[in-house]
């Protein structure tokens, strides 16, 4: 490689080229990516910054007194907010908080969700279902695989009306209806 000039040595002074990334986070970041079929890497960040953000806030309410009325109403409503989101199995105390990694919020996610509801055999079959639009939550049909289901939202998972996996379900239970081959 040839010896680069002033302003490009500039240019790249910001960069950080692979070569240079912390190894063994870099491993962990991809192998958490790979598990959940995470297709931007962004997304794994963002989750990241979330668990910092959780983190900060449990560092500043634990800095209050204890019976402080602030810190316990304060702390009643992260337990029941991290509760709600599927991110804490019980609403004890702020000690369990301080295990909330990224990786509890890739569980959370859609295609996780069909996976664990038995909707699809593997990780990138359930994205694949979620990108073709054949899951919808509630109402709403969903398209991203990023969507995050809550605790509440999780028994509101189903095939859209329009989905093939949807018609093949009801065929096997004969079920199907002679209307909806119309549609």
């Amino acid at each position: 490689m040839r010896v680069l000039k002033h302003h490009e040595q500039k240019l790249l002074k910001k960069v950080k080229f692979p070569s240079q990334w912390n190894k063994d986070s870099y491993i962990h970041e991809v192998t958490i990516m790979r598990k959940y079929h995470i297709q931007n890497r962004e997304d794994y960040h963002k989750y990241n910054k979330l668990c910092g953000a959780i983190t900060k806030l449990v560092a500043r309410l634990r800095k209050l007194p204890e019976n402080d009325p602030f810190r316990i109403e304060m702390t009643d409503k992260l337990l029941e907010k991290l509760y709600n989101m599927g991110l804490l199995k019980t609403k004890k105390s702020l000690a369990q908080i301080d295990r909330i990694a990224a990786s509890k919020f890739c569980r959370r996610r859609l295609p996780v969700v069909l996976v664990r509801l038995h909707m699809a055999e593997t990780m990138k079959e359930a994205v694949t279902f979620v990108e073709q639009g054949q899951v919808r939550v509630g109402p709403e049909i969903i398209t991203d695989p990023a969507y995050l289901v809550t605790r509440g939202m999780e028994d509101f998972v189903t095939w859209s009306d329009t989905s093939k996996m949807r018609r093949k379900v009801m065929a096997y239970n004969n079920e199907l209806d002679d209307f909806d081959l119309l549609g």
